[in-house]
């Protein structure tokens, strides 16, 4: 795998305009929104996640005693600052957009088929483009891409819980999400519709809600820091394995993200929950289907394009 990493000349190097890489946190932040759909796989999209990992694992025990001694600047030396802090804001961007202005849950309940639609073909392609960057595909590697396949169809098919409104939980929630997030193909806004949570999170962003979201954000940073160090060592000792993995991952997570589904909802507690999907082909061609393969295709080439680009530079 072709990954940029700190101080690397690529697509989000340190010559590459601030601009970009805030583009990049948007992409980001607008998957994590949709569940089904990882942060973690727009990352590895957009050529950045192994570089994402190292920037955040910077953050260690040296960081800390640098920072409670006074060494501020040493402390800052040590983090890819110039690329963590305009991701950061266009992941901000995007879900202060997609929560205010155009109100992304509102769409995926209303036309889902176009949304699913776009995401299916950016993560269809980046499965493609992943596998041709692999070794030869023997019987070893394709044992770890059907593992992966296992572990991505088992959590897409979870079935969503009545949970507590504590706030231990919330934080709970975000340690966890996080931790999905980071992985690609495993959704964390899917982990927080597993949990109950979902709706609660977003209505919470959207309302300024500010001891449910400094909540939430502090599991987050918790599970960010500790799933950063796992998937790190993982790539770093068992890189193939861990990436053939991930691709299988991918491969599993499709099946929900299939923009033509028959959901199947259970009322827990007052509120239809959803329990489970089964993709369907679509019985006639309507403006909404040509719409929705339209869009997979635009995220096909959207993946082939950045790819190009990225191998180039």
């Amino acid at each position: 795998m072709k990954q940029e990493h700190q101080g690397a000349k690529g697509l989000v190097g340190p010559s590459t305009p601030v601009l970009r890489t805030i583009g990049r946190g948007f992409a980001m932040g607008s998957a994590d929104i949709i569940p089904g759909v990882s942060g973690g796989t727009m990352a590895l999209i957009l050529g950045i996640y192994e570089r994402l990992l190292g920037a955040v694992r910077s953050f260690d025990r040296d960081w800390l005693s640098d920072l409670l001694r006074g060494r501020f600047g040493a402390a800052l030396a040590r983090n890819d600052l110039g690329f963590l802090i305009p991701l950061g804001l266009g992941i901000f961007v995007a879900l202060m957009f997609f929560t205010r202005v155009v109100p992304l849950p509102t769409l995926i309940e209303t036309q889902p088929e176009l949304v699913y639609g776009l995401f299916f073909g950016l993560i269809a392609a980046s499965v493609v483009v992943l596998l041709r960057e692999t070794s030869a595909l023997g019987l070893r590697q394709a044992a770890w891409v059907l593992l992966g396949a296992v572990v991505g169809f088992t959590v897409v098919n979870l079935v969503p819980v009545a949970t507590p409104n504590a706030l231990w939980f919330i934080f709970l929630c975000g340690f966890v999400a996080i931790s999905a997030m980071l992985l690609p193909g495993i959704s964390g806004s899917f982990i927080l519709l597993i949990l109950g949570k979902y709706a609660y999170i977003i209505d919470a962003l959207g309302r300024f809600d500010l001891p449910v979201i400094v909540v939430f954000i502090a599991g987050m940073a918790c599970g960010l820091l500790a799933f950063s160090r796992v998937v790190t060592w993982l790539l770093a000792r068992f890189h193939e394995a861990t990436m053939l993995t991930i691709i299988g991952v991918l491969m599993g997570s499709l099946w929900v993200i299939w923009p033509f589904q028959e959901r199947r909802y259970a009322t827990v507690r007052g509120e239809d929950k959803l329990v489970g999907v089964d993709p369907v082909w679509p019985a006639a061609f309507d403006g909404t289907v040509a719409g929705a393969f339209g869009l997979m295709l635009a995220g096909m080439v959207i993946v082939l394009v950045l790819h190009r680009l990225g191998s180039r530079s």
